[in-house]
């Protein structure tokens, strides 16, 4: 088990470049060539960044520009050599940093350090990394992780399909003739640090070769109903660093919101606030509260799937974010707010946000930017 780690996250564009080739095959080279432990590519469904330029699946042509999101995970040495060569230079959209506990191979529910002992007080953010054809016991991996995580009452989860990444530090892309056995995948779920702490070693047992990360988050609605604000965090912390807030929505496509899929009614909301950017990742399995997991099925009337909506901003802009993120989900979903170190592009080049060096596991008051 590694305790000390980073999780790197880029928001950007489908099309943006890097020299000669397109910044999403940059990155995922420098992932396989650093033998990152474990990275995935998602493709968005919808959103939008600074220019409030709408991406969106709806448009189906051949200048299709979606959003991406890339996420690398690694030791903080790892990360931090990532961002010194040249990962940052050039970068269009937005960067974030944030402290996260890594477990790969046996969980052994005698041996949990003190350090994640106390990580997995409060609400809990758990991420299982897997192949896109790995099954246990003749069930795909993903699905019997989400049905494992519904029988022991975690909160929700989310799976989400990658097109290319690396698991254990080698590289797993999707190809057309293959079959993709190692493709990643990522389980998102969130649920109580008690529950959670449960559940890890059966997910130890239930996987081959298990890699998981836990993080910190603050719930702020469950099904519908109002837990507590967003948790102010200050603009300026230690070293220079500026902490920036996540707003997280977890909703299914199928939510409405006066007839509106929910998450397309808060791109659009957003869209005419003063929010930076926001972006939609559609899931293809998963489940919230009761419902026994579900996804895509043939034959079926409707899409099923859930939906992660992320909203990355300051925390004043964040606050406003909230209101209109509330006002949207009186009847569904799960909301959660955390910390992060931020480095966002500027339409003139500059850039908001500290930088890697400045990055530290501690916010004022002691608490980690989780």
């Amino acid at each position: 088990m590694i305790a000390d780690c980073l999780k790197l996250t880029s928001y950007f564009g489908e099309r943006h470049r890097a020299g000669r080739a397109f910044l999403a095959d940059a990155q995922l080279d420098l992932f396989g060539r650093r033998e990152v432990a474990t990275s995935i590519l998602l493709r968005g469904a919808e959103g939008f960044g600074l220019k409030h330029h709408l991406r969106t699946d709806r448009l189906l042509t051949l200048s299709e520009d979606l959003p991406v999101v890339s996420v690398a995970v690694d030791t903080r040495p790892r990360i931090e050599a990532l961002l010194k060569d040249r990962y940052p230079i050039g970068h269009p959209g937005l960067v974030t940093l944030e402290r996260v506990s890594l477990l790969r191979g046996e969980v052994d529910p005698r041996w949990l350090p003190e350090k994640l002992a106390e990580e997995l007080s409060g609400a809990v953010k758990l991420t299982v990394y897997v192949g896109r054809q790995e099954r246990v016991y003749r069930m795909p991996a993903f699905a019997a992780v989400c049905q494992l995580l519904h029988r022991r009452g975690i909160t929700g989860a989310t799976a989400l399909l990658g097109v290319d990444g690396t698991s254990h530090g080698q590289r797993q892309r999707a190809r057309f003739f293959g079959r993709n056995t190692d493709v990643p995948m990522m389980i998102v779920a969130v649920g109580s640090g008690e529950r959670i702490g449960r559940v890890l070693p059966e997910l130890g047992g239930l996987l081959r070769q298990p890699l998981i990360t836990l993080e910190r988050v603050q719930v702020c609605k469950r099904d519908g109903e109002f837990v507590q604000r967003p948790q102010a965090v200050a603009m300026t912390a230690e070293h220079g660093m500026t902490g920036w807030q996540k707003l997280t929505v977890y909703t299914s496509e199928r939510a409405r919101h006066e007839g509106q899929p929910v998450h397309r009614a808060l791109v659009h909301r957003l869209r005419r606030s003063s929010a930076r950017g926001a972006t939609v990742l559609r899931g293809m399995w998963g489940f919230h509260g009761a419902s026994a997991p579900h996804g895509d099925r043939l034959l079926q009337l409707g899409r099923r799937v859930p939906v992660v909506t992320i909203i990355i901003d300051t925390p004043d802009r964040i606050a406003n974010s909230f209101d209109i993120v509330a006002e949207l989900t009186t009847e569904h979903g799960v909301v959660t707010s955390d910390m992060v170190l931020a480095l966002a592009a500027l339409p003139e080049g500059r850039r908001h946000g500290g930088r890697s060096r400045d990055f530290s596991p501690a916010a004022p008051g002691g608490r980690a930017p989780v």
